[in-house]
């Protein structure tokens, strides 16, 4: 008896065990049904706390399971998988359709909801059991929520920029900057960031919130490249988390294949290019405005996507598809699989795979190869056949 007291005691310090306050018989709960979702709910953050989850993270997680508790009208306790089933499939056949990665970040939140307050673990079924006479269950399984494949990670009109492609961008970008100079604008120093920023997001293959939150300092150099002197490598400090638990670190080489980044960076980081900005004393961003410390995230989208509109390029091509670009055309110029995954922070190959769209020049070459090679040294036939 004194062996299950004491595991009672620890059990009940555990972050999101029902609150003292709803275990007492002698306290009477005033809208209980509301009250315990509340309570469930305010658990259900401590414990994502403990986990080392981030608040944005948390916040959006409560947030779905709330709309959901809305739609369904009812409460954990009496919710079943057909009431999942029902506001899913509203969500995906509305006006407004939500996409596939939505719908399964927001099954991914309720399932987990659920499987904390069916935990006996934080005392939510026997409360429920005693004051509603039901008790918490998962609502979630593989038969009514979206499969994780790498055949729909990625939308299907997202690729990797060709060639061709890039450089008519770039030029673009150049000439713009051009114009604006030559006409006496202002606008000539935003485009003149713009373009170096687009550059070195291909250059390095990053994400819109990693290239945003570069500052001069995240250079370095590559010992076994002295070459490059201090642009040998960065540190993303802003690399995309897993599971909620905010950013990562991680170190990407300067490669051969994009070593033009180089000179580039010397420019604008010594040779007068982000010292023309009158914010750019005041903060180590990279990418000063010019009237804040840095520019804003989705600054960069917006001037992409206008670069992108004036060479007519199609929509679907974003500034996230330069990552895709970068992985793709290292795969292309025959690195290791492994080394490209490190390089772009991928905890898993297959996603790795997944940002991959080598080209049909690429495919065809490959094919030849194989069969030059074959035919070099053809298959000895066994006389016994």
């Amino acid at each position: 008896m004194q062996v299950s007291t004491g595991v009672r005691c620890i059990v009940q310090g555990v972050p999101g065990f029902v609150p003292r306050v709803l275990r007492d018989p002698d306290v009477g709960l005033f809208r209980a049904e509301d009250r315990v979702f509340e309570a469930m709910l305010d658990g259900w953050k401590a414990q994502m706390l403990a986990r080392g989850l981030t608040v944005q993270t948390i916040e959006g997680r409560c947030r779905v399971v709330q709309k959901f508790q809305e739609y369904a009208g009812t409460f954990p306790w009496t919710w079943r998988p057909v009431d999942l089933d029902d506001y899913m499939a509203e969500r995906r056949s509305g006006e407004k359709p939500i996409s596939l990665t939505t719908l399964r970040s927001d099954s991914n939140a309720i399932a987990m909801f659920c499987a904390y307050t069916a935990s006996p673990t934080y005392g939510w079924g026997e409360l429920c059991e005693q004051t509603f006479g039901d008790v918490p269950a998962q609502i979630a399984f593989d038969w009514n929520t979206p499969r994780h494949t790498t055949d729909d990670a990625v939308p299907p009109g997202r690729r990797a920029f060709k060639k061709k492609e890039l450089q008519q961008l770039f030029d673009h970008m150049d000439d713009l900057v051009d114009r604006e100079y030559a006409a006496g604008s202002k606008r000539w120093l935003p485009a003149l960031r713009d373009s170096i920023a687009f550059k070195v997001c291909y250059a390095y293959g990053l994400r819109r919130r990693e290239v945003t939150m570069l500052d001069v300092h995240d250079f370095g150099p590559n010992p076994y490249v002295p070459e490059y002197g201090e642009f040998g490598a960065v540190t993303i400090r802003w690399a995309k988390g897993t599971a909620g638990s905010g950013p990562r670190r991680r170190t990407v080489l300067t490669v051969p294949e994009f070593e033009w980044v180089v000179d580039l960076l010397k420019f604008w980081i010594h040779e007068g290019g982000r010292d023309q900005f009158p914010t750019a004393d005041r903060s180590p961003a990279l990418w000063p405005s010019e009237r804040a410390d840095r520019i804003r995230l989705g600054s960069l989208g917006d001037s992409f996507a206008a670069a992108r509109a004036a060479v007519g390029l199609p929509k679907e091509l974003g500034l996230h598809c330069l990552r895709h670009s970068y992985i793709t055309h290292l795969i292309e110029a025959g690195y290791d699989p492994a080394f490209v995954q490190t390089q772009a922070g991928h905890a898993y190959a297959s996603v790795t795979s997944v940002y991959t769209s080598v080209g049909d020049d690429f495919k065809q070459k490959t094919i030849q190869k194989l069969i030059a090679r074959r035919i070099a040294r053809p298959e000895e036939t066994n006389p016994d056949d």
